[in-house]
């Protein structure tokens, strides 16, 4: 059975779908355990509150991990050149993922997450 998330993704191709499908899987493998839906029409996953969204656009995808996912990296993201915003990443379709980069975003993110859970 087709998640919400897979129906999403069916709308993509090529580099676009390659491309999310990475995030996709990189998210899934730090946080197993979020539940994962369709929120603002994005793919999203939730861990004790809103984690990560990703979304494809014409040129990019993106990575929405909130304001203090975007400003905790913010130099390694101005390192590689990558355009962002208060609470958004853009990765151009025409580069690799830092997908190790991802990674430690997403760790950064469930880290804080799981903190709310003990609170």
């Amino acid at each position: 059975m087709a998640s919400p998330i897979d129906d999403y993704l069916d709308g993509f191709t090529g580099e676009h779908r390659r491309k999310l499908e990475q995030l996709r899987d990189t998210i899934r493998a730090v946080v197993p355990e979020a539940s994962e839906t369709i929120s603002y029409g994005m793919p999203t996953w939730y861990l004790a509150g809103n984690l990560v969204h990703i979304a494809g656009f014409t040129r990019h995808v993106s990575l929405f991990p909130g304001a203090v996912g975007v400003a905790a990296f913010a130099d390694e993201l101005d390192a590689l050149g990558l355009t962002t915003s208060k609470g958004t990443i853009q990765f151009p379709l025409d580069a690799e993922l830092p997908l190790d980069l991802v990674r430690r975003i997403v760790e950064f993110r469930a880290a804080q997450q799981r903190g709310k859970r003990h609170r």
